[in-house]
């Protein structure tokens, strides 16, 4: 097959377009836990993040008959049959309600007792460990996504690579942008609770329209910036 057809670059474009989409969530995750570290490793932990997601999800689709066993029911519960990606979507959604939660409040605790001393942002190789732990949860959707929407495999790749380099390029100034407002850093930890809300309820069976979430998330950003365009102006 043309690896340049036409109807292979549609493909690589529009797929690469839903990677990026499917891709907000982790780029916040990976800011946040990123923003925790050490000023000079900062920007190395968010490559090494999203260089982890990006191997992470190649790796997924080379396995990817092992990928659609995962969507096989293992056992049922009060008539919902449980498969192996809602049980990685369950943990996965649970570990981030679990994460957002001690990060609001640390980070409440953190303004509440400003004669503290701050507590020591974390480890490179901590926060690393915890983003490769998310980026497979991550991965599994964009990955099934791939496989459903293109069927040569140099397609797949293709389009997770570009979707990761242009989260890369902007994975930065969000960090920056976030970790320079107080109140975008508690919305981006809304945003990993409404995540993990998001997953648990997809590992227990109950759809939720991912258009849903984006919107929200969109909705509550517009805002956000609207409050900091009003502060800036007093």
């Amino acid at each position: 097959m043309d690896l340049f057809s036409l109807e292979n670059l549609v493909a690589l474009l529009t797929l690469t377009a839903l990677e990026v989409v499917l891709g907000i969530d982790n780029i916040v995750f990976v800011v946040v836990i990123a923003n925790r570290l050490p000023q000079g490793v900062r920007d190395t932990a968010r490559r090494l993040g999203l260089g982890l997601a990006m191997a992470t999800r190649i790796l997924l689709l080379l396995a990817i008959s092992w990928i659609m066993r995962l969507t096989a029911p293992l056992f049922s519960i009060w008539e919902h049959a449980v498969s192996g990606r809602d049980l990685v979507l369950l943990l996965g959604g649970l570990f981030l309600l679990g994460k957002a939660t001690l990060e609001m409040h640390g980070k409440i605790e953190e303004h509440a007792s400003p004669e503290e001393p701050t507590k020591a942002a974390g480890s490179l190789v901590a926060a690393v460990v915890q983003i490769a732990i998310l980026d497979i949860v991550f991965s599994l959707d964009s990955v099934i996504t791939a496989v459903g929407m293109a069927q040569d495999l140099r397609i797949m790749v293709a389009a997770i690579v570009v979707a990761v380099l242009v989260m890369l390029f902007f994975s930065g100034p969000v960090g920056r942008f976030v970790n320079r407002h107080p109140t975008v850093q508690m919305l981006a930890f809304a945003f990993l609770l409404l995540v993990g809300v998001f997953l648990v309820a997809e590992g227990l069976g109950k759809h939720i329209d991912r258009g849903y979430i984006y919107f929200a998330m969109a909705f509550s950003l517009f805002v956000e910036l609207l409050n900091l365009r009003i502060r800036g102006k007093t």
